[in-house]
């Protein structure tokens, strides 16, 4: 009824917050102005944990607010519906499954989907329009941005195609580049400790460790080249940075990795 419809109402103006600035003012915002340094108006608290962003296998992406239950089933169990929703009948939604819905880092004013018609597309929360699009040469299974960066706003997305590419914000063009990969990419992951620094997984069994500012990656866990029933060599020299590992071994560095990283961060 008119109560459900206000409650909802009021978690949309929440979710909104401050307007998000258009992508000219986000490139002037990352500029020093005399001796000020620019990391203090990029270092803002993270979205708050109440909303959630999700994407579907129907194209449509949507926004939950965690903290207000729409009802309750059985008394205890909260349901919600979502505040705020775009799907194909959207003039700029997805024709088919999102793959990636995430939230710009800084605020809840921003967020970005991937999708498998080819497309990463970014949003303004307040006016559920697409602001830029980036144009990708297959489906688009991952979208990552660094959730520590104060220097740059890149969007890192792959695909089917073996490259990973980085997408500005503040300029709405591709930067480079990565790589690498013999086959398409399905993850991304940022480090925490550094914003340089690009973590993708691949079809090909390899994860791959970028520092963006310099060209290849500096580190390959490779699981198809890992020789299995005997101790592999830690290093072959007869490759570039290429480990090979137990099956057992890449999973423990894998999880070493993760822990090393959230370690840093909390350091």
């Amino acid at each position: 009824g008119g109560e459900e419809e206000g409650t909802r109402g009021a978690a949309r103006a929440a979710l909104r917050g401050p307007r998000p600035l258009a992508p000219r003012r986000l490139a002037r915002a990352l500029q020093p102005q005399g001796d000020r340094d620019p990391a203090p108006r990029r270092r803002q608290l993270p979205p708050e944990g109440r909303y959630l962003l999700s994407g579907a296998s129907d194209g449509s992406a949507a926004v939950f607010d965690l903290k207000d239950a729409t009802e309750y089933e059985a008394g205890f169990i909260a349901k919600h519906r979502s505040i705020l929703l775009v799907d194909r009948q959207h003039q700029h939604g997805h024709k088919f499954t999102v793959s990636k819905a995430i939230w710009y880092p800084v605020d809840t004013g921003l967020f970005v989907t991937a999708s498998f018609d080819n497309y990463v597309k970014v949003w303004d929360t307040n006016s559920t329009q697409v602001v830029m699009d980036f144009k990708m040469p297959g489906k688009v299974y991952s979208a990552a941005m660094s959730p520590i960066a104060t220097t740059h706003m890149l969007i890192a997305t792959g695909s089917a195609d073996v490259q990973v590419r980085l997408c500005d914000i503040a300029s709405g063009a591709f930067t480079h580049t990565l790589s690498g990969h013999h086959d398409g990419i399905m993850s991304l992951e940022w480090s925490t400790s550094s914003e340089w620094i690009l973590m993708s997984g691949g079809c090909d069994g390899a994860i791959r460790f970028w520092d963006i500012r310099r060209a290849g990656c500096f580190l390959i866990l490779d699981q198809l080249r890992s020789q299995l029933g005997r101790r592999p060599p830690i290093i072959d020299s007869t490759t570039d940075n290429v480990c090979l590992l137990s099956p057992f071994t890449f999973y423990l560095l894998v999880g070493l990795v993760i822990s090393s990283e959230y370690i840093c961060s909390q350091g």
